[in-house]
C-alpha cells in the first residue's frame, strides 16, 4: 500500500516535470497527460482496493523525515481513511475527465502547455492535501493548490480582467492562510508530537482529558474555520469564486466547480475532533453555512451568465455542507460532496455546448429570439414573492445584484486600513527612514554584545515593529518593483532577527529561513534589473508589461523569486516560516500574529508587482489598471 500511496502523490508531480521539460508540442503534451492520468488511475484504484482488502482500516505511512532539529521535525507523513478515500477517488475521476476533455478543447490554444502544467501542479497539491498525515503536510499542498489557482485564473493574461481577478482570489487565499499558518504552529504548541491526524480522534475521545484548555481550542477552531471559509468561498468571502471563472472552462470545472471549492469542507472533516469538541465553533460553522446559502441563492438568481449561476449554486451547496458538518453528519457530507462535485463538473463542461447550440438556434430563426425560463428568471417563487411588499422585493433584488456588497465590506475592513497606513509610511522622508535603519543596526549590535534575556526581549519589540512597517510600505507601493522586492526581503529578515533576539538558540533555524529568503531576493533583483533595463516603471506604474511573452525566461526567474519570498514549498523558507512561528510562540505567543500578518501582506504585495510586469499583451495596454 505504501508504494501505491506514494505513486498517487508523486505521479502528478512527475507529469508536471515531464510537461515542463518537453517541447511545446501538442501531441507530445497530450500523450504525456493521457498516460500519466492512466497510471494515476491504476495507482488510485489499486490503493483503494488494497485498503478495502484490509477492512477499510485507517492507514498511516511515514516516508521520511524532511527536517529535524531538537524537538521539531517535519515528516513526510501520509494518511488514508474514508474521508481521504472519497476525495481521492473524486479527484482522480474528475481530473481524468478534464485531461481527456482538454486534449481536444484547447487545441491550438497559445497556452496549451502552460495549462497542462498548471492542472498537473494542481493535482499534485490536491493529492498532497487529501493524503496528508499532518497539518504541516496539508499546508504544503494548500499552498500549491493556491498558486495553481492563481495561474489558471490569469490564464488569459492578455486581458486585464482575468489578471485582476487572479489577484483578487490570491488575496483572499493569502488572508485565509493566516488561519492555517497560525493553526499549524498552534497544533505544535498544543499537541506537541501528537499533531498527526490519526491521533486527533483518540486525543479528543470522550473518556480522555482534553489536550488543551477551552480558550486555546476555541482560537485554534476559529483559525481553522477562517481557512476553510476562504478556500470554499463561504460567507463573507463568497464574492471571489464567480470572478475566478475568468479562466478556461475546464479549469473552472476542476477548480471551482468540483474540487478546489470543497477543500474547506475537507479541512473541516480532517480537523473535526478539534472544532467540533465545543458548541461555539459548531454554531459558527452553522451560521456561516446558513448565511452563505441565503446570499448565494439570491445572487445566483440574478446572474447573467452560466458560469456565474453554477458558481453560486456550488457555493450554496457547500454552505449546506457546512450546516451538515455542524450537525455532525459526516457521512452525509461525503455523499453530498461526491454528488455536487460530479454535477458541477458536468454543468461547466457542457456550458460552452449549450451556448453554441443557442447561438445556432438564434441564427436559424427569422424572427426575434428570446430565451424565457420562468423558473430561472423569476427572482423568487411566486408563493413567497406575492407575500412580500414591493419595497422588500426590490431591496432583495438589488441586494442580490450587488452580491450582498461582501467584496466592498471585506475591502473596507481588511485592505483599505492597511493601504492607508502604508501610504502614510511611504510619505515619510528619506532621512527618517535612514535614521530608523541605523537605529535597527544599533539595536542588533547591542543584542549581539551579550545582554540579558529580558533585555533581548525588549530589544526585539522595535525590530518586530519595523518588520510590520516595512511590510505595510511594500503593500502600498505601486511605483517601484525594486522597492517592493527589497521591502519584502527586509521584512522577512527582520522577522528572523526578532525571533533570534527572543530565542538566541534559534539561530540555526533562522539561518535555514534566510537560506531560502536571501537567494530568492537576489534572483528577483537580478531578473528585475534585466527586465526593467529600458523601462521607467515610476512613470507608468499601472501598465502591464507582458514580460511572460516577450522575456519568458526572465519572467520565470522572477516567478521563482516570488515563490521563494512568499515561503512556497520549493525553498527552505517554507520550513523556516513554521520554525520561526514555533520559536516565537514558545516564548511569547502574541508575537506569532504580527509575523503571520507580515508574511501574508508580503505575498500580496509581491504578487501584484509580478502580475503587472509579466501579464498583458506584448503591445502595452495603456490605461489597463490592475
Amino acid at each position: 500500500m505504501s508504494i501505491l500511496l506514494l505513486a498517487c502523490v508523486l505521479l502528478p508531480l512527475i507529469g508536471f516535470l515531464l510537461i515542463f521539460f518537453s517541447p511545446d508540442n501538442e501531441h507530445r503534451i497530450a500523450a504525456i497527460s493521457l498516460w500519466m492520468t492512466r497510471l494515476k488511475g491504476v495507482a488510485v484504484l489499486g490503493l483503494l482496493a488494497a485498503w478495502a482488502a484490509q477492512g477499510f482500516a485507517n492507514f498511516e505511512y511515514q516516508w521520511l523525515v524532511l527536517y529535524q532539529h531538537d524537538d521539531y521535525q517535519f515528516p513526510l507523513l501520509f494518511f488514508l481513511d474514508r474521508v481521504g478515500a472519497a476525495y481521492l477517488f473524486v479527484v482522480w475521476a474528475v481530473f481524468s475527465a478534464i485531461v481527456k476533455y482538454c486534449r481536444v478543447y484547447l487545441h491550438r490554444e497559445a497556452g496549451y502547455k502552460r495549462f497542462f502544467q498548471a492542472i498537473f501542479g494542481f493535482a499534485f497539491g490536491l493529492n498532497l492535501i487529501v493524503l496528508s498525515g499532518s497539518i504541516d503536510m496539508l499546508f504544503a499542498g494548500w499552498e500549491i493548490v493556491g498558486i495553481s489557482s492563481f495561474l489558471l485564473i490569469a490564464f488569459y493574461r492578455h486581458r486585464p480582467q482575468p489578471v485582476r481577478n487572479a489577484l483578487r482570489a490570491y488575496t483572499i487565499y493569502r488572508f485565509c492562510d493566516v488561519g492555517l499558518l497560525v493553526g499549524t504552529w498552534m497544533s505544535h504548541l498544543l499537541f506537541h508530537e501528537s499533531q498527526h491526524f490519526s491521533q486527533l480522534l483518540a486525543m479528543f475521545d470522550a473518556h480522555s482529558i482534553p489536550p488543551a484548555g477551552y480558550a486555546s481550542l476555541s482560537i485554534l477552531s476559529w483559525l481553522i474555520i477562517l481557512a476553510a471559509s476562504g478556500k470554499s468561498a463561504q460567507f463573507p468571502f463568497s464574492f471571489w469564486l464567480p470572478r475566478a471563472m475568468e479562466g478556461p472552462t475546464p479549469s473552472s470545472a476542476i477548480f471551482y466547480g468540483a474540487l478546489s471549492i470543497h477543500l474547506g469542507v475537507f479541512l473541516l472533516l480532517r480537523t473535526m475532533p478539534i472544532w467540533s469538541y465545543h458548541y461555539l465553533p459548531r454554531l459558527i460553522v452553522l451560521s456561516i453555512g446558513v448565511l452563505t446559502v441565503f446570499v448565494a441563492t439570491l445572487a445566483e438568481k440574478t446572474q447573467s451568465n452560466i458560469k456565474g449561476q453554477v458558481a453560486y449554486a456550488s457555493i450554496a451547496q457547500v454552505g449546506i455542507m457546512f450546516v451538515e458538518l455542524a450537525l455532525g453528519l459526516e457521512g452525509l457530507v461525503l455523499l453530498h460532496f461526491m454528488g455536487n462535485a460530479f454535477l458541477r463538473c458536468y454543468q461547466l463542461l457542457v456550458s460552452p455546448s449549450i451556448v453554441a447550440h443557442l447561438l445556432r438556434v438564434e441564427g436559424n430563426v427569422d424572427s426575434d429570439f428570446y430565451i424565457k425560463n420562468n423558473e430561472q428568471l423569476t427572482f423568487l417563487p411566486a408563493s413567497i414573492r406575492n407575500s412580500l411588499p414591493d419595497v422588500l422585493q426590490n431591496t432583495l433584488y438589488v441586494f442580490a445584484l450587488q452580491e450582498g456588497q461582501l467584496e466592498l465590506l471585506v475591502k473596507k475592513i481588511l485592505w483599505e486600513p492597511l493601504k492607508n497606513v502604508g501610504r502614510q509610511l511611504n510619505a515619510v522622508s528619506l532621512w527618517v527612514k535612514i535614521l530608523a535603519g541605523l537605529a535597527m543596526l544599533v539595536i542588533i549590535a547591542i543584542a549581539a554584545s551579550g545582554v540579558s534575556s529580558v533585555a533581548r526581549i525588549y530589544l526585539s519589540m522595535p525590530v518586530s515593529l519595523a518588520m510590520a512597517v516595512v511590510s505595510l510600505s511594500a503593500f502600498s507601493n505601486k511605483h517601484s518593483p525594486f522597492q517592493v522586492w527589497h521591502s519584502v526581503a527586509l521584512s522577512s529578515i527582520l522577522a528572523g532577527v526578532a525571533v533570534w533576539l527572543m530565542v538566541p538558540s534559534a539561530w540555526p533555524d533562522v539561518a535555514l529561513f534566510f537560506s531560502g529568503i536571501i537567494p530568492s531576493w537576489a534572483l528577483g533583483i537580478w531578473a528585475l534589473s534585466v527586465l526593467l533595463r529600458h523601462y521607467n516603471f515610476a512613470d507608468e506604474p499601472f501598465v502591464f508589461r507582458a514580460f511572460a511573452e516577450t522575456r519568458p525566461g526572465w519572467s520565470l526567474m522572477l516567478f521563482l523569486s516570488f515563490l521563494g519570498l512568499v515561503g512556497f514549498p520549493i525553498t527552505p523558507a517554507f520550513l523556516g516560516e513554521d520554525l520561526l512561528l514555533s520559536h516565537a510562540s514558545s516564548q511569547h505567543p502574541w508575537f506569532a500574529a504580527p509575523i503571520t500578518v507580515s508574511f501574508v501582506i508580503n505575498g500580496i504585495a509581491i504578487a501584484r508587482v509580478y502580475l503587472r510586469l509579466c501579464m498583458g499583451r506584448p503591445v502595452e495596454l495603456r490605461g489597463a489598471v490592475l
